[in-house]
């Protein structure tokens, strides 16, 4: 389908995609309201990480350490596609949303399993999909919210289905798509643009969410004039990247909404030279005008593909003896940051490595800014071994934390390095612009010695410790839930199973294999006094694409089978 044709097909058939396929005796919808999400009930996961500090924490308890072995399927849900799942269900009394690749936007029955609609988006036959995968909706009153693979923001009513509006967040020719989970704060709908591997300028922007309006739009790259805009040379800001691939977290209290940012492009460095602000940041952005009050940048000028685009979570913590107001990440880059912030400045505390890294040699200790081992950057026509290796030392999936333990959980990946050799790339709209040298083994490498690659990590935040670490012979992709019952939940091991760790020692106290790996995003609900825990399993992506690189460096070899399937789990009756 050629673009002009798409645009017809949209056009004439965009109210017909949607279609009820069961009629269930569910109760009245009950509109999200704003209030609810900044105060959701604790039987409900309303948004991506369950709420807007981005925790991925639930205080239901009734699953805990004495009786999660107890736990077992009630539940299952195919969803007739390939490649990854990386979609958190998301929940609001009996009613479930899914995303899948591809851009179906599934409406489940959360007690029972039973579809009441399914939405497919029409994709043009000249998209192209680096990324093939959706990381879920958001809720507003009594719509849901996708951005989608061709960069459009799509409003469905969420009681049938039917397409109320969309619009286009960019141009997909171009090279924008949209993976992300939209954010709905302050009474706007808001959504970040990927693409950045294809010469993209990166944006966050806003919409009212009764009519698809356009309310502020903010790049990640500022044009000449713009405070930042002298670490990027000559006309590198045009297509530098800096994409924001993941949903942002929000403090009502500030109204400040937080985001992490992407690497910039091309990989190399050399070839923009400077900063380049505000590529691998957390960025605060004014939620009321779209502009950009603070900023800390985890490390300048990458060369490395280290994006730092997970959640920022909103965690505060204790630093000698004081209360500090924190923004708490575990860095692509293999470093666990702690930062502190207010209303219109974000500060370093400190961090630390929480894998094995061997390119910076120093981090100040005021500002935060690194230094680096010139011989582990890449360049140009200049090859570098470095560890953590391109996929860092935690990618994507996000963490969690419990508030009562005052546990973070990282799911990490130890023991992976990369060697990567830049060469000369030339701006085509919509193609490729990385810059990067093809090499026999993909430069993947394990170090020598390793005897594990997966590793789930406890670090207390207030002392800044490590507390635990339980490892795996697999990588690890997945992301994590935490629970009041001293439950840690996760899978994203090439085993394919989803499993339950007591949260304060470690300990694997529960696990299921599933039918694919899991890298999608647990939750857990309550509906009529029954807690359940749901995951999404269904391999691909950069798990499929690192496991591929893994069987050429081992002589084992491991095939993870692919499909979509939706895991729903209680205790027995």
């Amino acid at each position: 389908m050629n673009r002009f044709a798409y645009t017809l097909a949209l056009l004439a058939t965009s109210l017909f995609v949607s279609n009820s396929l069961s009629a269930q005796p569910l109760p009245p919808y009950e509109p999200v309201t704003a209030e609810r999400l900044q105060s959701p009930e604790e039987d409900n996961w309303l948004m991506y990480r369950g709420t807007y500090d981005a925790q991925g924490y639930s205080t239901l308890d009734q699953i805990n350490t004495e009786n999660v072995d107890k736990l077992e399927m009630v539940w299952s849900f195919s969803t007739g596609l390939r490649e990854g799942h990386q979609a958190p269900p998301i929940v609001n009394n009996e009613f479930m949303y899914i995303t899948t690749p591809q851009n179906h936007l599934l409406a489940l029955n959360a007690k029972t399993g039973d579809l009441l609609w399914r939405y497919q988006r029409y994709l043009p036959d000249d998209l192209q999909q680096f990324h093939p995968t959706n990381r879920g909706v958001a809720l507003y009153e009594n719509l849901v919210f996708m951005a989608t693979v061709d960069a459009y923001l799509v409003a469905l009513d969420a009681v049938t289905g039917e397409l109320v509006w969309e619009v286009p967040v960019e141009d997909y020719y171009a090279g924008y798509y949209m993976t992300l989970a939209p954010l709905v704060a302050d009474g706007k709908v808001m959504v970040g643009v990927s693409g950045g591997e294809m010469g993209i300028r990166g944006f966050v922007a806003a919409y009212d969410p009764m009519n698809g309006e356009e309310l502020w739009k903010r790049y990640t790259i500022p044009a000449p004039g713009e405070p930042g805009s002298e670490s990027w040379p000559g006309d590198t800001w045009k297509t530098g990247g800096v994409p924001v691939w993941i949903t942002g977290s929000y403090d009502p209290e500030l109204n400040m909404t937080y985001w992490g940012t992407g690497n910039g492009g091309p990989w190399m460095g050399d070839v923009r030279p400077g900063d380049n602000l505000y590529s691998t940041s957390v960025i605060a952005i004014d939620a009321g005008n779209g502009e950009i009050m603070a900023h800390h940048q985890y490390h300048w000028n990458d060369s490395w593909d280290w994006d730092e685009v997970s959640t920022p979570m909103l965690i505060d913590y204790q630093r000698e003896g004081e209360t500090v107001k924190g923004i708490v990440h575990a860095g692509r880059n293999g470093y666990l940051w702690f930062l502190n912030r207010t209303a219109d400045s974000i500060g370093f505390e400190d961090a630390t490595p929480y894998v094995y890294q061997e390119v910076f040699t120093s981090i100040d200790p005021v500002t935060g800014r690194p230094e680096y081992d010139m011989s582990k950057k890449p360049g140009t026509g200049k090859s570098a071994d470095f560890c953590p290796s391109l996929w860092g030392g935690k990618d994507w999936p996000p963490e969690a934390f419990n508030p009562e333990l005052r546990l973070l959980f990282i799911p990490a990946n130890e023991n992976l390095c990369s060697t990567m050799e830049g060469e000369e790339a030339q701006y085509s709209p919509g193609r490729s612009y990385m810059g990067r040298a093809e090499s026999d083994n993909g430069g993947f490498f394990i170090r020598d010695g390793a005897e594990h690659i997966g590793e789930l990590q406890a670090w207390n935040v207030d002392t800044g410790e490590r507390v635990w670490t339980t490892t795996f012979e697999s990588q690890n992709w997945g992301p994590v839930l935490a629970t009041a019952g001293n439950l840690v939940f996760m899978g994203g091991t090439n085993d394919r199973k989803f499993r339950a760790f007591d949260a304060r020692t470690g300990e694997i106290l529960w696990e299921q294999p599933t039918n694919s790996g899991v890298i999608g995003v647990p939750v857990t609900y309550r509906i009529d006094g029954v807690q359940y825990v749901a995951v999404l399993s269904g391999w691909g992506v950069d798990a499929q694409r690192e496991q591929n690189l893994i069987n050429m460096v081992r002589e084992k070899q491991t095939y993870v089978p692919q499909g979509g399937v939706l895991w729903v789990f209680a205790l027995e009756e």
